[in-house]
C-alpha cells in the first residue's frame, strides 16, 4: 500500500460516509445491502414522508437510533481518532461526516462536523418553533412525541433529502476545504450533494486527494489523485501509522 507523507500536510480534511460504519454492524444507505435500496424504506429518507406519517418515521429512525447505540467504533474510527491525537504542532484535521451515528465522537475524534446531523439529537418538526435542539437517547417505540412548546411532532435531528444542511456545519466544512492540503474521502458513494463536490473544492485548493472505498468510483472521478480499494478498517490503521 502506498504511504502518505502525513507530516507534510498542515490542513487535513477527512470526509466519511456510511461505508466506514459497516464494520460496526450498521447498514449503509446505498449498494446491495443499502437501506434505500430496500423496498419500503426509501420513503423514510424524505421530508415529505415525515409530514404524512410522523409516527412511522419516528419508529424507523428510532430503531436506527437503537442500532447505533448498540454499535461500537471500529478500527477505522479509532485510527482516525488516534491520528488526530498525534498531529504535530501546526497541523489541523477537520473530520466531516455524513453519518448520524456519532461513532467518530465515541472513538475519540474531537473536531467532527456532523454534516447530516445526529440521530441522538431531537428537534421540533415546526421550523418556526423556538424549542432548542436537545440531546436525547430515549426512544418511544410507537408514537412520535409532541413538542412541549407548540405541540408539533418531534423528530430526530437528521437531514433528509430535500432539506438544507445545518448552516453551522456547512460553514465549517467550507472553511476547512478552503485551506485543504490533504483530502481523504472514506466509505462514501460520492453521489449526495454537496458532499459529492467536496473533492473538487479540495482540488481547487491544490490538495492531494485520496478515495478509500470498497470499490472504485463509478464513473471515474478525475479529481481523486489516489484510490485505495478495500475495507477502511484494514486500510486506515496501516495508512495512518
Amino acid at each position: 500500500m502506498a504511504k502518505l507523507e502525513l507530516r507534510r500536510y498542515k490542513n487535513i480534511v477527512v470526509l466519511t460516509g456510511a461505508g466506514i460504519s459497516v464494520a460496526s454492524g450498521l447498514r449503509p444507505y446505498r449498494g446491495p445491502d443499502g437501506l434505500w435500496s430496500e423496498e419500503g424504506t426509501a420513503k423514510f429518507s424524505t421530508a415529505e414522508y415525515f409530514d404524512s406519517d410522523p409516527d412511522a418515521y419516528w419508529q424507523f429512525w428510532g430503531h436506527m437510533r437503537q442500532a447505533a447505540t448498540a454499535a461500537s467504533p471500529n478500527e477505522a474510527h479509532l485510527a482516525l481518532a488516534q491520528w488526530e491525537k498525534q498531529l504535530e504542532e501546526g497541523q489541523k484535521l477537520c473530520l466531516i461526516t455524513q453519518n448520524v451515528d456519532e461513532l467518530h465522537k465515541r472513538a475519540g475524534s474531537s473536531n467532527v462536523v456532523e454534516l447530516h446531523g445526529s440521530i441522538f439529537r431531537t428537534r421540533c418538526s415546526n421550523i418556526k418553533c423556538s424549542l432548542p435542539v436537545f440531546s436525547d437517547s430515549e426512544f418511544i417505540e410507537n408514537k412520535s412525541p409532541k413538542c412541549a412548546r407548540c405541540g408539533s411532532p418531534l423528530r430526530p435531528d437528521v437531514v433528509l433529502f430535500g432539506e438544507a444542511l445545518p448552516s453551522q456545519a456547512e460553514w465549517l466544512a467550507k472553511r476547512a476545504l478552503r485551506d485543504c492540503e490533504l483530502f481523504l474521502a472514506i466509505g462514501t458513494s460520492g453521489t449526495v450533494s454537496p458532499a459529492s463536490r467536496f473533492v473538487e473544492w479540495a482540488k481547487y485548493a491544490l490538495a492531494h486527494t485520496v478515495l478509500i472505498n470498497l470499490e472504485k468510483a463509478n464513473p471515474h472521478n478525475p479529481a481523486f489523485d489516489q484510490e485505495l480499494i478495500g475495507k477502511a478498517e484494514d486500510i486506515l490503521p496501516e495508512l495512518l501509522k
